[in-house]
């Protein structure tokens, strides 16, 4: 089977890992993929939002499976463009339709949904420009934090939570007036807030049945104790202590299934992967967001722990047989702590070389941000690497990646010790 994967970070990075493990897999490219996917696969640099040049490379390379790992392809319709063509046919494609990219392309789209299918999340009310001076109104008439969300995607940082109303006003001025998010901004999300703790949950699903994947926590804010800015993910740990049996039923039965079967009620074409933000406010869960595709920095920490052929579970997917597999999970912890250029997730320098790679580490080190330069590898991102270790709990997992990241160097380089801290 020869394989595709669309996308350039540590998620895919991951993908191939678990892809090359498989007997079934006889040749594995990555478009565009970063230096650590370069030794597993070959790289293929294109854009990832030119639907051409895919095609090409699905043609030239005889692609039986494409993987699309980021949203905006997924968003763009790269899913509904590979099945609706009829030179491309034959390819077996993991990504939902452009329709079921809109769980993650449209906040308003997946409130939406979520209230039609009963499935508990905060209560919001959605703005626009043309309505901007009744959302300065709204925010009148309810109590801080106030959550502003961008509509559409803003590679995770569209959220703004303010204490502030004064503030909340001009932040939503500045979204829908002065396109602080681009047209991602042109509407707005203002939502109730939750307080509690949050965890990812992942779900595999051919459009028929569903698989439930291990679960992870990620920590998406720069600072330690979670404070300053949002990013894409500043590391992530799995399984989480905090979701024992009973919780992670009640996800189950109030959350995943009733999305699942609403994706199948309003016929949307869903093959892929499901990832679902949930938030623990007094023993019970709400979603706080849906992303159509597997998390990054948490896929780092999923796919070590599923012990299955990655690339079967895929065909079978694709193919519609999902309720064929067992899934067997590793009950171990992982941990995945974020390597990230120094000024990230605002300006930052690329191009710094990165040392102590080949050293012999108790830990899986996943590429992100970086790229080939001669012999060396130099940074070519915010996050530049993810080191992921495995241990019989997260405590000592995070102590050898500490122990890797001490023995790697860039300059400018930044990590988050504190990972855990609220656990």
């Amino acid at each position: 089977m020869n394989v595709l994967i669309v996308g350039s970070g540590a998620r895919e990075h991951a993908f191939c890992v678990k892809i090359k493990q498989s007997k079934k897999c006889k040749n594995l490219f990555v478009a565009p993929g970063n230096a650590g996917t370069g030794e597993l696969a070959k790289n293929i640099n294109i854009p990832i939002e030119d639907f051409s040049q895919i095609k090409k490379t699905l043609i030239k390379y005889k692609i039986n499976l494409l993987i699309i790992g980021p949203e905006i392809p997924l968003i763009e319709g790269l899913t509904d463009f590979v099945n609706k063509d009829d030179e491309l046919n034959r390819v077996l494609v993991i990504g939902p339709s452009r329709t079921g990219a809109m769980l993650e392309g449209s906040k308003n789209f997946s409130k939406e949904f979520m209230y039609r299918h009963n499935i508990p999340t905060a209560p919001y009310k959605t703005f626009n420009q043309h309505t901007l001076k009744d959302g300065i109104k709204y925010l009148n008439t309810i109590s801080p934090p106030y959550v502003l969300k961008a509509d559409g995607p803003a590679a995770g940082k569209g959220v703004l939570i303010l204490n502030d109303l004064s503030n909340a006003q001009a932040e939503l001025s500045n979204m829908l007036a002065n396109n602080k998010f681009g047209s991602s901004g042109h509407k707005v999300v203002i939502e109730g807030f939750l307080k509690g703790i949050e965890l990812s949950c992942f779900v595999l699903t051919d459009g028929k049945t569903y698989l439930t994947l291990p679960n992870a926590k990620d920590y998406k804010r720069i600072g330690e104790g979670d404070v300053g800015l949002n990013t894409g993910g500043m590391g992530s740990i799995s399984p989480v202590p905090f979701a024992d049996k009973e919780f992670l039923s009640k996800i189950d039965k109030k959350i995943i299934k009733p999305t699942i079967d609403g994706i199948i009620k309003e016929e949307i074409d869903y093959v892929g992967f499901l990832f679902i933000g949930i938030i623990k406010v007094d023993d019970e869960p709400y979603v706080i967001e849906y992303n159509v595709r597997m998390g990054d920095p948490e896929t780092q920490v999923v796919l070590p722990r599923i012990k299955n052929d990655f690339l079967e579970m895929m065909i079978n997917t694709a193919k519609g047989n999902l309720k064929s597999i067992n899934l067997k999970v590793d009950q171990s912890s992982f941990v995945n702590v974020v390597m990230v250029s120094g000024g990230y997730p605002e300006a930052y320098e690329k191009g710094k070389k990165i040392t102590g790679l080949n050293t012999n580490h108790d830990s899986i080190i996943l590429h992100a941000g970086t790229k080939s330069k001669g012999h060396d590898v130099v940074t070519n991102g915010g996050r530049v690497l993810s080191v992921i270790s495995k241990s019989s709990d997260f405590h000592s997992a995070l102590e050898k990646s500490y122990k890797t990241i001490n023995s790697i160097d860039f300059k400018g380089k930044y990590y988050r010790k504190d990972l855990g801290f609220d656990l």
